[in-house]
């Protein structure tokens, strides 16, 4: 099955967050057919999370974006200097920043089955 392209994607879920009433915003636009994309949730409490496409083992043949967590509950400096890194290593991706007290994030996390 073929995978949305990554800008609707990204439009779509912005679109979410908003309907739940959660800020988010496009940090960084990336490759429109299929660039990864990860999304920051910051906690507003003083620490974040972020997410990134799951690793390939744990997808299913359904064609979904999953995600898994790469960083959970630390600074959001953390955050920034591993998607610093991210992006000299894939210039294409998409950065999504979320602002929830609760931490939600609207996303697909993979399963180990």
């Amino acid at each position: 099955m073929t995978r949305l392209r990554s800008d609707f994607w990204v439009s779509a879920y912005l679109r979410r967050c908003g309907v739940e009433g959660v800020d988010a915003a496009l940090r960084k636009r990336g490759a429109a057919e299929a660039g990864a994309i990860f999304v920051k949730v910051d906690h507003l409490d003083g620490t974040a999370s972020l997410y990134g496409p799951a690793p390939q083992m744990f997808l299913d043949d359904d064609g979904e974006r999953r995600f898994a967590p790469v960083l959970r509950g630390v600074m959001p400096l953390d955050v920034e200097e591993r998607m610093t890194r991210e992006m000299r290593f894939d210039p294409d991706l998409w950065l999504v920043e979320v602002d929830d007290r609760e931490g939600r994030h609207f996303l697909d996390l993979a399963t180990e089955g």
